[in-house]
């Protein structure tokens, strides 16, 4: 299978190698912003996308609509978008790891497999829970990888509800952390955002 791999992101090469190497595939890394004429001349069977800073045009989904999968380190719906792992945490929402389906939305697609992730905060920063969920996606991609490409999973529409971040939206979040950077633990960031959100009221 020729599968086109949508990334912007190096924690995403174990993934990838392991398509290549282990499942077999026919596997082309791409890192622009994907189109119409990228499809036609690249004739994928399959695209996967994980960690990709491009919104996919409905173009593109038409010509491969069901044989385009994301891979999103959220529980969805909750948490559709970007910062998903680190608005879990501030905004106490389930957290987990999400395959599914690509549609003209943003994260929106019907569900193809999910697994909720629990955490001790208290032993966790942003990196380390990012690290983990990391780990968690690629390992359920893998696990389910068969069935997918063959098309072996009924794709389930998304639960009603959630939530949904945009980047502007964590901007003036990261001023909280800045000396620390992402290895500030977990109960001193939303202590933080706590005081942060009140001064605001």
């Amino acid at each position: 299978m020729r599968i086109l791999f949508l990334t912007n992101n190096s924690v995403s090469q174990p993934l990838l190698e392991w398509l290549r190497d282990e499942a077999g595939e026919e596997v082309v890394l791409w890192d622009n912003k994907i189109t119409a004429q990228t499809i036609n001349e690249r004739r994928p069977d399959y695209l996967i996308s994980y960690s990709y800073r491009y919104l996919i045009r409905k173009d593109v989904i038409d010509l491969r609509r069901g044989r385009i999968i994301n891979l999103h380190i959220s529980f969805l719906p909750w948490n559709r978008g970007t910062d998903p792992n680190a608005w879990s945490f501030l905004e106490d929402s389930p957290k987990g790891v999400t395959i599914h389906q690509i549609d003209e939305g943003l994260d929106t697609g019907p569900i193809l497999v999910q697994k909720e992730v629990e955490f001790d905060e208290t032993r966790e920063t942003l990196q380390s829970s990012y690290e983990t969920l990391h780990r968690e996606i690629q390992t359920l991609l893998i696990e389910h990888w068969d069935q997918i490409k063959h098309f072996g999973i009924e794709p389930k529409p998304q639960p009603s509800g959630g939530t949904k971040h945009l980047s502007k939206d964590f901007e003036p979040i990261k001023a909280l952390f800045s000396k620390e950077g992402w290895g500030i633990p977990i109960p001193e960031l939303k202590k933080r955002f706590r005081a942060w959100a009140e001064g605001k009221r």
